[in-house]
């Protein structure tokens, strides 16, 4: 045991000389004022900006363009908003703007114990156009036996959440365009 913990001191040691060597070759600058207000200056022109320059942004005087595609996320902004609002009675999961995917937990509609869904929403396209918009549509009930069981859900089911999404984008869309 002693000779374990010797060995790992031994490592841990030579580990450490060889950073420290790898370091010695650095060449280090002195920070002067200027280098110091340049930092401030950058700072303050990052400011209400989740992640620097190219990222999401927020706040009075944010510009987006007209179909929605700015404000640094991946996808058409308006898409993104209207398919939150449009499935907010439902627990999320999983969002992830940058990459246009939106996933539900079950949910159970109070009118109906026994039967519960889950919705997959991507969004493909940072235009507000149809084709850039998919949800997956899973529904599930349960058995006498208390078992959750998959059911097949009417085809037209994601088409007309879609269009659902859509509408509210377009409305966003077209508020957005009277307020300017």
């Amino acid at each position: 045991m002693a000779h374990m913990r010797t060995l790992i001191h031994a490592g841990l040691a030579a580990l450490f000389a060889a950073v420290l060597a790898a370091c010695s070759g650095l060449e280090t600058t002195p920070v002067t004022e200027e280098d110091l207000r340049n930092s401030d200056e950058s700072r303050k022109a990052n400011y209400g900006k989740l992640l620097g320059d190219d990222a999401l942004r927020f706040g009075p005087g944010v510009q987006r363009d007209q179909d929605g595609g700015g404000g640094g996320i991946g996808v058409n902004s308006f898409l993104w908003r209207a398919s939150l609002d449009t499935i907010s009675f439902m627990p999320l999961s999983q969002a992830d703007p940058f990459g246009g995917v939106i996933i539900t937990d079950w949910y159970t509609p109070p009118e109906s114990p026994n039967e519960r869904y889950k919705l997959n929403v991507y969004i493909l396209d940072r235009q507000l156009r149809a084709d850039g918009l998919r949800v997956a549509v899973f529904k599930q009930r349960r058995s006498p036996a208390g078992v959750w069981q998959d059911v097949n859900v009417p085809s037209d089911t994601g088409t007309r959440l879609e269009d659902s999404i859509l509408t509210r984008a377009r409305q966003m869309r077209i508020d957005m365009t009277a307020e300017q």
